[in-house]
């Protein structure tokens, strides 16, 4: 069974994300997505928020499924027995920052990392972006899956 781990603080899911796990359903027979928890990260959405977020968005998809996790996700790999970590790449800084983690990743495991390039439409799209969208009063709505709310 090909498992694969798409790690991130999702905070929010965004259009972005979305896109790469939808695209990577074939490639797969299981994707975890595995929400990273950095106890010195300030988050704009609670964990459970965030789960709830990605869990809604994929309530139809039975090959997805939500965790949290702390410390390596490599260390997560092995726990679910994934042999893969699945990555979107937006543009070049984003290759050589995600090139550096999987060749380290690499070295500390057997664990493959599968790199998906966004969507033209979808590639300007970050969490950051959407926070600050958000912050200033913006319609963040279309940057995000509809499962994202604000209260």
């Amino acid at each position: 069974m090909r498992k694969a781990i798409f790690p991130g603080s999702f905070d929010p899911i965004t259009l972005g994300h979305y896109d790469i796990i939808k695209r990577a359903l074939p490639l797969f027979d299981e994707i975890v997505i595995a929400i990273g928890i950095n106890a010195e990260k300030k988050y704009m959405f609670s964990l459970e928020d965030r789960k709830k977020f990605i869990e809604d968005s994929f309530k139809n998809e039975p090959k997805v499924s939500v965790v949290s996790y702390e410390g390596l996700t490599i260390d997560l790999c092995h726990k679910l027995d994934a042999q893969f970590i699945l990555r979107g790449l937006r543009n070049p800084a984003d290759f050589e920052f995600e090139k550096a983690i999987a060749h380290t990743n690499r070295q500390l495991s057997d664990i493959e990392t599968v790199f998906l390039l966004t969507a033209i439409d979808t590639s300007h799209i970050s969490s950051s972006i959407v926070r600050d969208v958000i912050r200033n009063g913006g319609d963040y709505t279309i940057l995000v899956p509809e499962s994202v709310k604000i209260k």
